[in-house]
């Protein structure tokens, strides 16, 4: 049993996939940490050693002591739909 999944979404306000992803997690009433690959050095380098490419949106999700990173915009909103706790 890996315990609760965590979620980072690493984003940029330009990239038109990514706002498609938030505007999904605005609809469902989901909050999550945004990570801004353009305005923040650490967070785009972080995305490059974790996740290997420096591409968005990627969601980074933690399960315990693993981590697993996901790019394109319809596999992360599908994910969501189906392993995030439901809300309202």
């Amino acid at each position: 049993m890996s315990g609760p999944e965590s979620y980072q979404l690493f984003t940029s306000d330009t990239c038109g996939f990514c706002a498609r992803v938030r505007q999904f997690l605005q609809q469902r009433g989901m909050s999550m940490e945004f990570r801004d690959t353009l305005r923040d050095p650490a967070a785009f380098k972080e995305l490059l050693q974790g996740g290997g490419r420096g591409t968005v949106p990627c969601l980074r999700i933690q399960r315990g002591d693993e981590v697993e990173w996901m790019y394109e915009s319809m596999d992360i909103i599908s994910y969501l739909d189906t392993h995030s706790p439901q809300l309202g």
